[in-house]
């Protein structure tokens, strides 16, 4: 009890063309901004991440003390003792910006976006906040992505699909093989573990790519993105 409400995350959107039915957050790796995240893919692809009916919502992590950087102040989604897949999860700093994305979530739905019709994803440290974020209390999203992203091997997510029942969002995961930060290992024993509680899954592998996104990856993306959301017909009244 007692706690602040959490201050609402600044956010870059790009709107889509026409009617707005289905939203889409993408998260920032560490130390970035949403608008940070939004201008890489918009240089890789030369144009937005835009859609006809998507509504794509970069948000930016307020900056914290980020342990792997000797304490410095860091946009980062929550903190870690350290960048390990092989340390425990820094639980109480992941579970309040659980808290601040899920006012993200709800401002749409407010908006009458239904919650299978928003997507939640992101880069590195930010496709790991999404799979806690829609694993652990959101388990209606349409769907999840992570790009070079891992979850700690005694994850808090896997703790909640032990006594899953529900059917799950799926994932939709992308590697480099040549990642030195978040290792390709890292990533594909997050997508076996997911698959085995019950996610349904698909993991492609990028030879050469080391920690960054490039131009097949997002395009993939998108394609599976357009098939989570798909245009709906106009409602006949």
């Amino acid at each position: 009890a007692g706690m602040a409400a959490p201050v609402a995350l600044q956010r870059s959107v790009v709107s889509p063309a026409g009617r707005h039915t289905a939203s889409l957050i993408f998260l920032h790796g560490s130390g970035d901004t949403g608008q940070g995240a939004r201008t890489w893919i918009k240089q890789i692809l030369n144009q937005d991440m835009a859609f006809q009916h998507i509504k794509v919502i970069y948000p930016t992590a307020p900056a914290r003390p980020y342990t792997p950087m000797k304490g410095a102040s860091s946009t980062v989604w929550f903190d870690r003792y350290k960048i390990s897949n092989d340390c425990p999860e820094h639980i109480e700093s992941i579970d309040s910006m659980c808290r601040g994305l899920t006012d993200l979530i709800n401002d749409e739905v407010k908006n009458g976006i239904a919650k299978n019709r928003i997507l939640i994803g992101g880069f590195s440290m930010g496709g790991g906040m999404a799979m806690h974020l829609a694993y652990r209390f959101h388990q209606d999203l349409a769907g999840v992505f992570a790009l070079s992203s891992f979850l700690n091997k005694d994850s808090a997510v896997y703790q909640a699909l032990e006594r899953n029942e529900r059917v799950l969002p799926e994932l939709f995961q992308c590697h480099g093989t040549a990642d030195e930060l978040v290792l390709y290992s890292w990533g594909e024993e997050t997508n076996k573990m997911l698959k085995s509680l019950g996610v349904s899954t698909t993991l492609h592998t990028f030879p050469n790519l080391n920690h960054e996104l490039n131009k097949t990856e997002i395009e993939k993306l998108q394609t599976w993105i357009v098939k989570k959301l798909p245009v709906e017909a106009a409602k006949t009244s």
